[in-house]
């Protein structure tokens, strides 16, 4: 009977000791006399994400109501600790000037069972800085400029399937239609294959490249566990990819890799450029470090991030800025005339020097960028212990994974006057040479910015001038006024489809 007596008493002791210990976890910013809402034991600060809220709602209505207050607040990422961080100043010491400090942004690989996951984006620490500095030179704008007649040639079948489904009606769900062309544009640079989405929206490349956006193994639940427990999630080996997703991208990039070694075939596309470093001997990074060739694993991961992070991240930039130039029919007939300008000058062809010249529709892709911010916030984590700059009171622990609300600071009546008011002059040369750079963080800042910059806005940019040439675009009955965002996607993205009003030119 004491044997039975003194086991209740060590469980009842260590159930104790646990129950303290998650409530000195959850208590860690009260305590400090931080501003901190209160968390959920499994969802952190984020709770209610994908059903109740979108990810974008909980990072603004975080940020509205800590704005003003300090620096920063206290902040849950599912169970981690984590800091939000508001200060502009303190947000250029994190992305820049204390880079080396937040190098990692703390996210879910594991290249063994899910090499999907091993891509640049996922990366941290020597892996990452090895990936970037292989891949820098394929994102040059010298390599963008050999695959723009890639990406032109499918502008022309953009404006044929938007003629051939006017035929049906005048108003069209355009954001499906501009995802198929950006599908369609990285299908050919990154898997160096003609998808033939744009003609063909049910081809099993389009369905496949909807899923691996929108499905993950074990749902919402999976997300908390490998974010809150990586470690044993990798020695669970669990995988974040469905397992026919995988295999298919899987077999899309060993068929391509295969045929275009055998038969020396070359496209001038993101594929060759993976091949090349496949093949290509040892290297040495800048800092004189040896970096070995890519695997076959490391090729396929890198066309599946470049297909995620390229496809709806454009496709959804060129939707939201239809959608506004819609509703701003002023704005659209500036941007249609300059887009005619530049054209009639080069001969009426649209040349990869045309771009620089189309000023103000790069200033209406930033303007959307900046209302429409695809990635609401930044994610760093902390590598060593890291005292505020001017604020020594805060310490940010390592570990601690690290929130910087971008699409709240884009709508900061403090940095853009009438922040919800679409206004391409936001982007001027002049405005933008006024602003400090921080607080344009559509793409990222500091040495982990988006690698893929160029090519998105070139996409993009591509696709709007091809479209704006040809129609002119206007609200309609089924268009939503106000816009509202999908809860299930991190990512922000309008709930239902954009509906628009289009005649032909």
């Amino acid at each position: 009977m004491g044997v039975v007596v003194a086991l209740l008493v060590i469980l009842l002791s260590l159930l104790i000791y646990i129950a303290l210990r998650i409530r000195r976890h959850f208590n860690y910013w009260q305590d400090l006399g931080i501003p901190c809402e209160t968390p959920s034991w499994l969802m952190g600060s984020v709770a209610g994400m994908s059903t109740k809220k979108s990810f974008e709602q909980i990072i603004r209505e975080y940020y509205e109501k800590h704005k003003g207050k300090g620096p920063l607040a206290g902040f849950y990422w599912f169970s981690k600790l984590a800091v939000f961080v508001m200060d502009p100043d303190v947000i250029k010491s994190i992305l820049i000037k204390d880079f080396a400090k937040f190098t990692d942004r703390g996210l879910y690989s594991n290249e063994v069972d899910d090499p999907l996951s091993g891509s640049l984006f996922n990366l941290d620490g020597a892996k990452w800085r090895n990936m970037r500095n292989k891949l820098s030179p394929t994102f040059t704008s010298g390599k963008m400029k050999i695959m723009f007649p890639l990406v032109t040639k499918l502008g022309n079948d953009l404006i044929e399937v938007f003629h051939k489904t006017m035929a049906s009606g005048q108003v069209l769900e355009v954001r499906d239609l501009v995802a198929r062309f950006t599908t369609d544009v990285i299908g050919t640079c990154a898997f160096g294959i003609d998808i033939g989405s744009l003609h063909d929206p049910s081809v099993e490349f389009r369905q496949m490249s909807r899923r691996a956006f929108v499905e993950e193994r074990y749902g919402i639940l999976g997300t908390m566990l490998r974010f809150s427990f990586p470690n044993i999630c990798r020695r669970l080996h669990i995988k974040e990819t469905p397992a026919d997703i995988e295999e298919f991208f899987l077999g899309i990039v060993r068929n391509t890799v295969d045929y275009r070694e055998k038969n020396n075939v070359k496209r001038n596309d993101f594929m060759d450029m993976l091949i090349d470093l496949k093949n290509n001997k040892l290297m040495k990074s800048d800092t004189g470090e040896e970096m070995t060739n890519l695997t076959f694993g490391q090729i396929a991961a890198q066309a599946f991030v470049f297909l995620l992070a390229g496809f709806e991240t454009s496709s959804t930039t060129m939707s939201f800025a239809l959608y506004e130039l819609a509703k701003n029919q002023e704005v659209q007939e500036k941007a249609r005339e300059e887009i005619v300008k530049v054209l009639d000058k080069h001969s009426g062809l649209f040349t990869y020097e045309c771009m620089r010249e189309m000023v103000y529709l790069e200033q209406i892709i930033e303007e959307t960028l900046r209302l429409y911010t695809i990635v609401s916030a930044l994610l760093r984590k902390t590598l060593e212990d890291y005292v505020v700059p001017d604020h020594p009171e805060y310490v940010i622990k390592k570990g601690m994974i690290v929130i910087i609300p971008a699409g709240p600071i884009h709508r900061d009546e403090r940095y853009f006057p009438q922040p919800n008011v679409f206004n391409p002059d936001n982007f001027s040369p002049e405005k933008v040479a006024a602003r400090d750079s921080i607080l344009n963080l559509s793409f990222g800042e500091g040495p982990r910015n988006c690698i893929g910059m160029r090519f998105g806005k070139m996409q993009t940019l591509v696709g709007l001038a091809v479209l704006l040439k040809n129609f002119k675009f206007s609200t309609c009955e089924r268009t939503p006024i106000p816009m509202k965002y999908d809860k299930k996607s991190f990512l922000v993205s309008s709930e239902s489809g954009i509906y628009l009003k289009v005649e032909k030119l």
